[in-house]
């Protein structure tokens, strides 16, 4: 095989490396396009250009296959732990017992807000989005702890990691707090990660809180579903934003703003409203021919995947996730059962099978979140507070990069070519 790809243009012939990664796709090194042919290629959306060279997740959408740090995302998901995959993430390798205790408690005592970020709360309308509130918080935090925004010192940044880690728990249980008036709660270190996300979320301070270990093992999976999906909108975002030597809070504050678009971080929510409007399920089969229909404007949200063509790996593990939640917490709701049913008869119908329509992470996630007890206004600000690692790895990993430069995308322009200007008393 060729290690260079050629390309003929304005009776020219060039040349251009090709470059292979460790699996996957091999990739043709265009960096000097420009300079050799004064053209630059035209790609909506970056889907056919790989923006960065990084090492911690590898999807084949094509195989249904993801793996972060090499390890299949099933693994993780059933077998290792939210502050495991972190620590993975972060540092390449799975810790040992000694190092994950180390991890965890560091983590746990980055926890706590500032007391002056907590009043930041208050400036707030109590209906103001949850996003909204956990960007504003995530930004200002960098006016709070100038003490690791030194992005050229390493130590600076793992400490800026270690926190943006351990108090996303810690804001968005107060968004929380704050949209239903009720007081906010300090964290306990004595739990677990999940465990204190879930005890400041809904406990109060006049009574004790149990955490169910059904519930807290179904968030630590789906904190570990949501830690990384490769260079998607937000982590690009975020990779963008850091090319300028921005501050890491500014950056994870621009991912979050990101994910709060609905064709990013709200298809759970759109999945869950799509389920309240089939409402039952003997209205099910009515709405599956609907959805066949390409005339008729509704979609089963919730269902296929932009990057999957196959069944979502991420899907496998929510799928018994669901049924878990569903008998632990005795749900008896009727959206619950519209859920189960339609991936049944989804799952069994030749048109969803052809086309490879199949159940993704978000058609249970928000079914999960809601049988706990979220609203559906939460539900991006859980997948906020998960993806906030991998944000931070990939964050780690470009200004480590010796590559790295600011983000400059190209484009094509269609205005008006160069014109005089006219007086306004002539126009």
């Amino acid at each position: 095989m060729t290690d260079t790809a050629k390309l003929s243009v304005n009776d020219g012939e060039h040349e251009y490396k090709i470059v292979a990664g460790s699996v996957g796709p091999q990739v043709i090194d265009i960096r000097k396009l420009y300079a050799t042919t004064g053209m630059f290629t035209f790609d909506p959306g970056f889907t056919s250009t790989a923006s960065c060279e990084s090492g911690l997740t590898y999807i084949d959408g094509d195989e249904g296959v993801l793996l972060h740090r090499g390890y299949p995302i099933g693994q993780l998901a059933e077998q290792s732990s939210f502050m495991e995959v972190s620590y993975l993430l972060l540092n390449g390798e799975l810790p040992n017992k000694a190092a994950l205790d180390k991890f965890t408690y560091t983590i746990s005592r980055h926890t706590m807000l500032h007391e002056q970020l907590m009043q930041f709360y208050r400036g707030f309308r109590r209906d103001a989005h949850p996003m909204a509130v956990m960007c504003g918080v995530a930004g200002a935090l960098s006016a709070f702890y100038h003490d690791s925004t030194d992005i050229t010192d390493p130590h600076q940044r793992m400490v800026a990691s270690h926190r943006l880690i351990a108090k996303m728990p810690t804001i968005a249980a107060a968004a929380y707090k704050y949209s239903v008036g009720q007081p906010f709660l300090y964290p306990d270190n004595s739990l677990s990660y999940t465990g204190n996300f879930l005890r400041m979320t809904f406990g109060v301070p006049a009574e004790p809180y149990v955490v169910d270990p059904i519930i807290e093992k179904a968030m630590d999976r789906i904190f570990i579903l949501h830690a990384d999906h490769e260079q998607n909108a937000s982590t690009s975002t975020v990779r963008l934003a850091g090319s300028s030597g921005a501050n890491p809070f500014a950056c994870i504050a621009a991912g979050i703003a990101c994910l709060w678009g609905p064709a990013h971080g709200g298809a759970n929510e759109a999945a869950l409203n799509m389920l309240r409007e089939i409402g039952t399920p003997d209205r099910i089969p009515h709405y599956i021919e609907r959805a066949k229909d390409k005339n008729d404007p509704f979609r089963l949200m919730g269902f296929g995947h932009r990057v999957y063509k196959n069944y979502d790996p991420r899907a496998t593990v929510m799928q018994k996730t669901v049924r878990e939640v569903f008998a632990a917490m005795k749900v008896s709701d009727p959206i619950f059962d519209v859920a189960l049913q339609l991936e049944e008869m989804a799952l069994n119908d030749p048109y969803f099978i052809e086309k490879k329509l199949f159940p993704n992470v978000d058609f249970y996630s928000g079914v999960i979140l809601s049988a706990i007890g979220f609203p559906t206004t939460m539900f991006t600000a859980l997948f906020a507070l998960a993806r906030t690692v991998g944000w931070v790895a990939q964050w780690n990993e470009m200004i480590a990069d010796p590559e790295q430069k600011i983000g400059r995308p190209r484009q094509l322009y269609t205005g008006p070519a160069a014109r005089d200007y006219v007086a306004l008393d002539q126009r």
